[in-house]
């Protein structure tokens, strides 16, 4: 439902950024306009990645399909790449044949229809994508918002080139644009990756993780190689318990159940895999050992 709502605004805000652009003639909207057609095929990709990530663990992908919507950032970053090519191919044209400005009025309002429609549906889509821990809703909603704020930059510069007659500042506009959503495309790729990679979670849903092991763990002795690895909304845990030797499997099983229990609770989407071992691989003093009150 919110892919295809991203859809539905992208083609909105697609089609007045460039009605913007024919009644002007200004190649700093024609670089807004173009942006916007990415968004759209980003929106889709978003669309494509978050239903892929949400279909169950099959006989090839026992781990489940979550490092699918890296791959749609990942996409992002590099059509956003793509989009500030031809942005700079068009800023030039622009310098060896300058344009004049027309229907400045009716332009400016057109894009300030399009920025706030952008605005709107951009923090809606970071403070869902942060909620569900979503990369893909994240990623199309900060290229969202950079579109906001290169959309405001470009007609603030608009109005002071009509104000002052430097229409030269038309195709610097278009070029900054296009530097700044390279920037932008650069951080969207590089954070996507880091995902690809199995960046551990983050310290705070690791310091909760350690916590709910620490409560949870009542009758074992310890826990320690506690490891974690984020992909899309799921997060993967891992880590060796430590229980008495004397202690059945049933009663080790039963605490492994617990903490199981716990963990997602605390942490939504939490895989959990505990490796049981007797007291004498006990870690007391190793960093990163939780010891669990007794």
């Amino acid at each position: 439902m919110i892919g295809a709502g991203s859809i539905a605004v992208a083609l909105a805000v697609m089609a007045i950024k460039y009605a913007a652009f024919v009644v002007t003639g200004s190649v700093a909207l024609y670089s807004d306009a173009l942006e916007s057609i990415v968004n759209l095929v980003t929106a889709v990709a978003a669309l494509l990645a978050i239903y892929i990530s949400s279909r169950p663990a099959d006989r090839k992908h026992p781990f489940g399909h979550h490092k699918a919507e890296y791959l749609s950032a990942v996409l992002e970053g590099a059509l956003i790449v793509v989009a500030a090519v031809l942005i700079f191919r068009e800023a030039y044209d622009a310098f060896v044949n300058p344009r004049v400005i027309e229907d400045f009025g009716l332009g400016m309002v057109l894009s300030g229809v399009a920025t706030v429609l952008n605005g709107g549906w951009s923090a809606f889509l970071i403070r869902r994508g942060r909620r569900l821990r979503s990369p893909a809703l994240v990623a199309d909603g900060w290229h969202l918002l950079t579109d906001v704020m290169t959309s405001v930059g470009v007609i603030a510069g608009l109005l002071l080139a009509a104000i002052t007659g430097l229409n030269v500042l038309d195709p610097l506009l278009a070029v900054a644009v296009a530097c700044y959503i390279l920037w932008s495309g650069s951080k969207i790729a590089l954070a996507s990756m880091s995902g690809l990679l199995d960046e551990a979670a983050d310290g705070e849903i690791q310091a909760r993780i350690r916590e709910a092991i620490r409560q949870s763990g009542g009758g074992a002795l310890e826990a320690h190689d506690v490891r974690t690895r984020q992909a899309g909304r799921a997060v993967f845990i891992e880590f060796h318990l430590v229980v008495p030797g004397t202690m059945t499997v049933h009663a080790a099983h039963d605490i492994c159940d617990r903490l199981e229990t716990a963990l997602k609770s605390e942490i939504e989407g939490a895989q959990v895999v505990i490796h049981v071992e007797p007291e004498h691989k006990a870690k007391d003093h190793a960093k990163g050992t939780i010891t669990i009150p007794l």
